[in-house]
């Protein structure tokens, strides 16, 4: 039987640990927090996944800022996937556009055919996409399994309807993961509005990058 389920964006190996002591059911593993998230090195990838039982998705984004990319960081972004997927982990997270704000079909294409048959997950990138309604389409087409949103807005709080008409017009054929300032203070009010999914939060709670372990706990409470 489907039920909700909680993704932790991990910013180091500590936050993994916790993460996965406190109930999360998957983390998404990424470095650089100020930059948003930017792909892990490899040395922490080998280290989490050793002491992981939790599945563990990579984020793969070669650095901050838009999400445009060159051929050569495109080229980047495949090293990373193949190298990856030998070490075993269970997914990947990432998400290309024009610069027109539409999805770049043809190198998204490129890296799901890469990662398959492991998920992979269209990240935040698609909070600054021009048309909501034909960006779902192409990363459907694109065969992604997820879509990490916050509705297009600073949090998921404020892209609450967003979000609801999103999962309305996915209908079931991707999983619309609410994310971007989910916390067990709001995550009651998603629910309300949302069929069942899988959320994502990093649970941190102060100025560190480090998931606070009661955090975890409550937002998993809730599920």
């Amino acid at each position: 039987m489907k039920k909700n389920q909680l993704e932790i964006a991990c910013f180091n190996y500590e936050s993994a640990i916790i993460a996965q002591e406190n109930g999360a059911d998957r983390i998404e593993l990424c470095e650089n927090m100020k930059l948003g998230g930017t792909t892990p090195n490899s040395i922490l990838v080998v280290k989490v996944r050793e002491s992981l039982n939790i599945k563990m998705h990579v984020i793969i984004r070669p650095r901050g800022g838009d999400f445009v990319y060159s051929d050569e960081e495109l080229t980047e972004m495949k090293q990373d996937i193949k190298q990856y997927k030998k070490l075993g982990v269970d997914g990947f997270v990432f998400g290309i556009l024009k610069d027109s704000g539409n999805i770049n079909k043809r190198q998204n294409k490129e890296l799901v055919h890469l990662a398959h048959p492991l998920p992979c997950t269209f990240h935040r990138a698609f909070d600054v996409v021009k048309n909501v309604e034909k960006s779902l389409e192409d990363v459907i087409n694109c065969g992604f399994k997820t879509i990490l949103t916050s509705g297009q807005a600073v949090n998921v709080e404020e892209g609450i309807l967003a979000l609801e008409r999103i999962q309305e017009l996915a209908k079931n054929r991707i999983e619309i993961m609410p994310g971007g300032g989910l916390r067990s203070s709001n995550i009651k009010l998603l629910q309300e509005k949302l069929d069942l999914t899988f959320y994502h939060s990093s649970a941190i709670t102060n100025n560190s990058e480090t998931a606070n372990p009661e955090e975890v706990k409550e937002l998993k409470n809730f599920l």
